[in-house]
């Protein structure tokens, strides 16, 4: 297969890409032969396919046959019973993405008054809390306040069965020239990696892959010791710890420190990182994966929900490049936008220092799965995960937007357009 006319990244003039055994075999200019599917370019980049470093592939599956509750999707209390009281009645109602600016704060007894006669399960837009009403609950043979802290796994064998679309997943992703996910839920279920075998990207899952993903909480916070014990016993395997809070930073580095880093270690979201940290960080060479579009789409949240001294340390980027940290990112989708152009976007439009350029933008989406801002390229010997636009390169990194692209290829596989 030869990809023909095309912009690759080190090469000044348009070169034709020719494609075998799931490679790259050769780049240059006016390449000979023809090979089954070959695709004229017409002057549009060819880059390494983009990959979803921290994504949530079953909780994005099931939106399909879910309500969204969230502050951008329900106003009020009153849009909230609406949207909650919807479908046909004595059916379970699955509602995610919700915030206490919505309604308040939920517990079985405040969704009791707004559906009393369905069961109703809904998730905080941070995926840690469940709360059911009463109707649900009895339906399940719980009791409590309805109220349930990280307990999807214990929760799964009580509910009926979702519907995951799976295929639309994949086909939506592959249409931004997503080649690659990496799934970070902590504790995947059984039988995660063979369920997720349907997606027509490049896989990795936490925990049955490298790294090993390990859940922080505020509330049940290990000690530094206590943690190190817990990586210790991980290693040699690389571990990817959960940090949204500054607590939970101090406490995985102080571990780490302890037991010393891995090839591979990461830090998954560094929603807090203090300026002091940095040196910190770079002496242990630890990759911080995080989520840059979230001061974007959360900003009104995080005026009131943010402590005020952790405000200007939220997600940093460009602070954390110039120092020598490695970066990448992830959509977190569901609980974020599954668009990762759309990351690229919010983390060149920042108000703040932590500003990227397009490039570096697009370089959180282009590293290696296990090594993440180990950037990817598209050269000889290289796999053939790639993701053609309709554009040159530098029109791209100007508009920054999923419309421009016109094919995505995994192992020289054309999986979008289908």
């Amino acid at each position: 297969m030869l990809i023909r006319n095309v912009e690759v990244a080190g090469h000044g003039v348009a070169v034709d890409v020719r494609i075998a055994a799931g490679r790259i075999a050769e780049i240059g200019p006016g390449l000979t032969g023809r090979g089954q599917g070959d695709v004229d370019g017409r002057g549009g980049a060819l880059l390494p396919g983009l990959h979803d470093h921290h994504v949530h592939l079953a909780a994005l599956a099931a939106e399909a046959a879910s309500v969204r509750v969230g502050p951008t999707d329900v106003r009020d209390r009153t849009a909230f019973a609406a949207a909650l009281a919807s479908g046909p009645p004595g059916e379970w109602v699955r509602a995610v993405g919700y915030h206490e600016g919505v309604a308040g704060e939920l517990d079985r007894w405040t969704l009791d008054v707004l559906v009393p006669d369905r069961p109703v399960r809904v998730q905080h837009r941070t995926g840690a809390l469940w709360v059911w009403n009463s109707a649900a609950l009895r339906a399940a043979g719980l009791e409590g306040d309805g109220r349930f802290w990280r307990e999807d796994e214990r929760l799964r064998g009580f509910v009926p069965p979702v519907r995951l679309d799976l295929e639309g997943v994949g086909r939506r992703a592959a249409a931004l020239g997503v080649t690659g996910f990496t799934n970070a839920d902590p504790h995947p279920a059984g039988g995660l990696t063979q369920m997720l075998s349907v997606l027509p990207q490049r896989l990795l899952v936490m925990g049955v892959d490298e790294p090993v993903k390990l859940m922080l909480d505020d509330p049940t916070l290990p000690t530094p010791a206590q943690l190190a014990g817990t990586i210790g016993e991980i290693r040699p395997r690389p571990v990817a710890v959960h940090c949204v809070t500054r607590v939970q930073l101090l406490v995985t580095l102080l571990a780490l420190d302890e037991v010393g880093p891995a090839d591979g270690d990461r830090i998954e979201h560094g929603s807090v990182i203090p300026a002091e940290t940095i040196p910190w960080l770079r002496r242990l060479g630890v990759t911080v994966v995080t989520q840059p579009h979230f001061p974007a789409e959360r900003g009104h949240a995080y005026a009131t929900d943010v402590d005020a001294d952790d405000r200007p340390h939220l997600y940093r980027c460009r602070t954390l490049t110039e120092a020598g940290i490695p970066v990448a990112a992830g959509t977190d989708a569901p609980y974020g936008t599954p668009d990762p152009w759309a990351v690229m976007r919010a983390a060149t439009e920042r108000d703040d220092v932590e500003r990227l350029q397009p490039e570096a933008a697009l370089r959180l989406f282009t590293g290696e799965p296990q090594h993440p801002a180990r950037t990817r390229t598209v050269a000889v010997g290289a796999l053939a995960d790639l993701c053609l636009l309709h554009a040159p390169l530098r029109a791209a990194l100007d508009a920054l937007s999923g419309e421009l692209v016109r094919a995505a290829y995994v192992s020289g596989r054309r999986i979008a357009p289908v």
